[in-house]
């Protein structure tokens, strides 16, 4: 370990050299309070920033009952990493002059949602962050003076603001922490009461717009139907009622505009914790519901789709089914067969995102065309037996698709975001419907070969690229932003690298990297430089579907 001194030898030695003299700067400093790792220096100031890390040395600066279980860790981490945001807003985002990404301090972007990241880990002796930082120049010249005003001035009082306790900060943590164990808490209870979901009287479910995930101001506050509500004893909050819903099939209907989607993209986002005022904080769903849509022009390779898709003209093999251009239908197949083979015990479908054909087929169009002309089962044939033989249940908005009132367990409707029970009437208007059974079976019969990756990049939070061949994401609802995007271009290098060998499927490497994540954390996962920025936790069902979207599989 060198020291500040030394540092600042190096720093006065490579002034106004070319810019890659910045690369002698890389290893581990001492700064008394912390150490300062340099990890990974840009080629050019107009490339990514640098990688620096920031290890704080906790002594029991924050005591170790704020990060004693898993849930509480991430909530203090995610706590952290917001101080650190606010710290880094104070400036105008640049702490130096220069050229290109010259002063640039950043950290991993958050949202709404707690989620675990890279950027910042709390142990019982460090706290360590990880920050980017573009080394200044002017045109392609170090400039040396610019980057020791960032690692003398401004991460010195960055590390002694953010991550030295103080009882301000001791007030926000004793409230961050009872929070993540009241989220736990409703986490847990959801089985015990056979629930898929729990939505908590209060919440606030309308966003401020399209584009923003922040709350509505003077938005309806949610309240549970009476012969809905649950009430459940939190650990901190007390006795707390709210809407259960339960496993089973839930229809969701109502007129436009009513907030029907608006409860399904707030149960969406409930496989995630969130801040406190995000007004979802008690909007909890179970952690492997997976939101389903159609998704033309993905490819899909060697999947069993024959339990929707079967008798195609050309006669294909529906049980190993691929193609490089699906068509809605197609596309929502494999993505419910997906799903499930990733583990997913709730589906959650939007009738506006979905293929009419695959999800519903009217008696008088049966009549014209004769079931052994058409090659789709619609979903609704299979929902039922989805649960009654696999346990999938299934929670859907329906608008104008009325023939699911039929199948229905619960059906609600929403009336100017309040929320209905009127199963009752439902069941007075069904309609009796053939019915098909579902069979487990190994739906991804795909093998994976090993396979060179050279660089993997993250372009937004939509898209990824390994070696410039892409992988589109922008179909996969529940992924909350560009860290998890990354963790995703990481973990998909790491199966084709180093899990992959011509005999494991997609469900079996999914597993097995999974596994791995859950054990060793995302951190076991993400290459020294962490090129494609920092990540975030993912949940299987994610890391399924994007390895399955990957054409060069």
């Amino acid at each position: 370990m060198k020291s500040q001194a030394e540092l600042q030898a190096k720093l006065r030695e490579i002034d106004h050299k070319g810019y890659k003299a910045y690369k002698v700067l890389e290893g581990e400093y001492d700064f008394g309070a912390y150490r300062l790792w340099i990890d990974h220096v840009q080629g050019d100031p107009f490339a990514s920033p640098s990688r620096v890390r920031i290890v704080y040395r906790n002594q029991g600066n924050i005591p170790v009952s704020y990060f004693e279980s898993r849930h509480r860790r991430i909530a203090v981490e995610d706590y952290l990493l917001r101080s650190l945001h606010r710290f880094l807003r104070n400036g105008d985002g640049r702490a130096a002059k220069g050229s290109g990404k010259s002063g640039l301090v950043t950290a991993c972007r958050t949202g709404q949602e707690i989620l675990e990241t890279t950027a910042m880990h709390i142990g019982k002796d460090v706290i360590e962050a990880r920050i980017e930082v573009g080394f200044p120049a002017f045109g392609r010249t170090i400039a040396a003076g610019e980057l020791a005003q960032i690692l003398f001035h401004l991460l010195p009082d960055l590390a002694q603001q953010v991550f030295k306790l103080n009882p301000r900060m001791k007030q926000d943590l004793d409230k961050v922490t009872a929070l993540a164990d009241d989220q736990q808490f409703i986490r847990q209870a959801l089985p015990q009461h056979d629930l898929a979901a729990f939505v908590a009287d209060g919440s606030i479910l309308p966003r401020e717009s399209g584009v923003s995930q922040r709350p509505m101001r003077d938005a309806v506050v949610f309240k549970s139907p009476e012969s809905l509500a649950v009430t459940l004893d939190l650990p901190h909050c007390g006795q707390v009622r709210g809407m259960g819903i339960r496993h089973g099939i839930t229809v969701i209907a109502g007129g436009g505009f009513h907030g029907k989607s608006t409860l399904l993209k707030a149960l969406e986002r409930g496989v995630y914790n969130h801040i406190s005022g995000d007004g979802r904080e008690l909007v909890i769903t179970d952690e492997t519901a997976f939101k389903l849509r159609a998704e033309e022009h993905r490819c899909i390779h060697e999947t069993d789709i024959s339990m929707f898709i079967n008798n195609l003209p050309m006669k294909s093999d529906t049980t190993r089914f691929q193609t490089e251009n699906a068509s809605g239908s197609t596309s929502q197949a494999a993505n419910t067969v997906e799903a499930l083979a990733s583990g997913s015990t709730v589906l959650l479908i939007d009738e506006d995102t979905s293929a009419t054909n695959f999800m519903v087929r009217d008696g008088r169009m049966a009549r014209l065309v004769s079931d052994e002309k058409e090659p789709i089962t619609p979903f609704i044939r299979k929902i039922r037996s989805l649960y009654q033989d696999l346990g999938i249940s299934t929670i859907l908005v329906a608008g104008s698709s009325g023939d699911y009132l039929s199948v229905a367990d619960t059906v609600l409707q929403m009336d100017c975001y309040e929320t209905k029970d009127v199963t009752a009437r439902a069941k007075e208007l069904a309609v009796e419907l053939t019915e098909e059974n579902v069979k487990k079976t190994d739906w991804l019969k795909k093998t994976v070969r090993t396979k060179r990756v050279e660089k993997a990049k993250v372009h937004g939070w939509d898209t990824i690229s390994l070696d410039r061949n892409e992988i589109d994401l922008r179909y996969l609802e529940q992924i909350v932003g560009e860290s998890q995007t990354a963790a995703l271009a990481y973990i998909s290098q790491y199966v084709l690298e180093r899990l992959a060998n011509g005999k494991k499927t997609l469900p079996q490497l999914t597993e097995e990297v999974f596994a791995k994540l859950e054990k060793e954390g995302i951190l076991s996962l993400t290459p020294k430089n962490y090129g494609a920025g920092p990540a975030a936790y993912v949940r299987r069902q994610e890391i399924l579907a994007c390895l399955a979207r990957y054409r060069m599989l």
